[in-house]
């Protein structure tokens, strides 16, 4: 009894510090230990980007593989700049055929500068690998249109439409791009007058880069960043390892600026900025209020219910998901989840499950107690005899919001993570909190008050 007291003592101690946190972190929001609250696009507002993918140097078969990369690449590129759960999404198009246009939109929580939000993706660079050009009369004849087309300028007239002026009439694209760079980093040599940058691909990259090599030995392969040539190293032999070294006019900073760059994702495909739109939380304060009215006024119902039905066993109940509510605002405080409005939906469900959770263990402690069991005892067999019904819902909600989270976008995402946090809390809260609290609280002697208290089981 002692220790069930203490234990008691020491969770409504940490539950009432928690709330007073997380309400001192809403009343001084700008101090440095309040970690204010996460909130996405539809509550924050922030920026809605679209970019336009340029695959025409690619297979239909590949432009699949090649938007989910260039989709995770800069997914990844805007979160190193601190972007709360970004929304990026490739626009599947209706048409297989060349041309069709790929688009790949980007949603940006709380970033309403579309100057920042632009720099957060187009500093990253597109690299490939071009092999040289054989001597011949298509070469002639892309030197002869840019020679042409060089000619009007000087005259002050417009380019041509010659599709020869989008060719690079020295070296020929290949399929070896920077989607296959596993890693990149600044290294000094004792002959190169400055730093220069060694790269190293992945398996696939690997093999592609060998047989690059090995098909261009005594020939140039043109190193092309961003569209651009910036080395074009002659092939002694058939480079194994798939490692590379770029050398070019580069600083340090300029070295080092780029390997990040690299490192955090280079673009497997070219993108231009087709339309961007800063967005406001439409309909995000009226969602966000909406949604704390919803789960006040659902705690309410949930309370008036539990103490209703269950008394004694239903306070301890609306005690434990207080300190339910307090846990949940503590983790999106200290782990900087980002709520949404799905999220805060997922947040609701959770407290539905925590109740179901007490609902099942009370059950079966007035199911014991109509057995004759001691009190104490009723309610130790009761959890345990709850235990397999709550073990087997709440793994499944876990193992079909896992799913949600794993194969769903970021929305989805939201959802699923806060339903997931919220089942794993509320498992706590009903088996460790509730349990306690209730032997801590409970009579030891079968009294008319006790009858009262655990309704007319006893």
């Amino acid at each position: 009894m002692t220790k069930h007291r203490v234990a008691a003592i020491i969770i409504l101690l940490v539950g009432v510090g928690l709330g007073a946190y997380n309400y001192y972190a809403e009343v001084y929001p700008a101090a440095d230990w309040a970690r204010p609250f996460r909130l996405g696009l539809d509550l924050k507002g922030g920026s809605h980007l679209v970019y336009e993918a340029d695959v025409s140097q690619l297979a239909a078969g590949d432009i699949n593989d090649a938007m989910a990369s260039l989709r995770e690449v800069i997914e990844r590129r805007v979160n190193a700049f601190g972007v709360g759960e970004p929304v990026v999404q490739v626009e599947e198009s209706a048409l297989a055929a060349a041309g069709a246009k790929h688009r790949l939109i980007v949603e940006l929580p709380g970033v309403t500068d579309l100057r920042q939000a632009t720099a957060a993706i187009n500093v990253t660079p597109t690299l490939d690998f071009r092999t040289e050009r054989p001597e011949g009369p298509e070469k002639e004849a892309i030197l002869a249109a840019y020679e042409k087309a060089r000619k009007r300028l000087a005259e002050n007239q417009s380019l041509p439409d010659d599709p020869l002026l989008r060719e690079d009439p020295y070296f020929i694209p290949t399929d070896l791009s920077g989607r296959y760079l596993k890693r990149a980093q600044v290294q000094f040599g004792q002959q190169a007058l400055g730093p220069s940058i060694s790269v190293e691909f992945n398996g696939e990259g690997a093999k592609k880069f060998a047989d690059l090599t090995a098909a261009n030995v005594g020939k140039k392969i043109g190193i092309y960043l961003d569209n651009v040539l910036i080395s074009a190293p002659v092939v002694r032999e058939a480079i194994r390892d798939g490692r590379a070294e770029i050398s070019g006019q580069f600083t340090v900073e300029e070295a080092q600026t780029l390997v990040r760059n690299l490192n955090l994702g280079a673009l497997p495909v070219p993108i231009t900025l087709a339309s961007t739109e800063t967005v406001g939380p439409t309909l995000g304060a009226a969602a966000l209020a909406d949604g704390r009215r919803a789960g006040l006024v659902g705690l309410i119902l949930i309370a008036v219910f539990l103490l209703l039905w269950y008394r004694l066993p239903g306070a301890v109940a609306v005690l434990a998901l207080a300190i339910y509510a307090v846990l949940m605002l503590t983790i999106f405080r200290l782990v900087g989840v980002t709520l949404t409005a799905a999220g805060i939906a997922g947040l609701i469900l959770s407290l539905g499950i925590a109740v179901d959770a007490n609902v099942l263990i009370f059950e079966r402690l007035k199911e014991e107690l109509r057995q004759g069991d001691h009190l104490h005892g009723a309610i130790q067999d009761g959890f345990h005899r709850a235990w397999s019904s709550i073990r087997d819902s709440n793994f499944s909600t876990l193992i079909t919001a896992l799913i949600l989270f794993w194969f769903g976008t970021s929305v989805i995402r939201g959802f699923a993570l806060t339903l997931i946090l919220g089942v794993l809390v509320s498992l706590f809260t009903a088996l460790v909190a509730t349990r306690t609290v209730l032997l801590a609280v409970a009579p030891t002697q079968k009294t008319r008050l006790t009858r009262f208290l655990f309704k007319s089981a006893i």
